[in-house]
């Protein structure tokens, strides 16, 4: 019971809904989910702990950058049913179109110059 109460918990902000919906596609850097929801990066590294403590998410680090993605087939029974259901319901939303428009673009731009960008803000 308490697993599913934390991961409740943790897809009960807008913010990390559409970050998860966001790794639907692939693996990001926090540089560019940063980019994507417009936030300070410290913020985003919350969001994206909160969803790795629950198992939402799997992150890595490559030298400098910090990965996240989707976890893989080792995530729980209730982890893999959290994702298909927000995955099923949420893609319907207007902001989840608009941010699948706008992660192309994202992804394109060199993630240096991202990072040069949001330390710039």
């Amino acid at each position: 019971m308490q697993k599913i109460v934390a991961i409740t918990k943790a897809l009960s902000d807008e913010n990390r809904v559409r970050a998860l919906m966001m790794l639907r596609h692939d693996e990001l850097c926090v540089c560019q989910i940063t980019e994507m929801l417009r936030l300070a990066p410290s913020t985003v590294s919350k969001h994206m702990s909160i969803l790795r403590q629950v198992g939402l998410v799997e992150g890595h680090k490559d030298g400098r950058w910090m990965y996240y993605a989707l976890p893989g087939r080792r995530a729980s029974n209730a982890v893999r049913q959290a994702i298909r259901w927000i995955t099923d319901t949420a893609v319907t939303s207007r902001q989840i179109k608009l941010d699948d428009q706008k992660l192309h673009k994202v992804q394109t731009i060199d993630k240096e110059a991202l990072c040069k960008r949001q330390r710039g803000k």
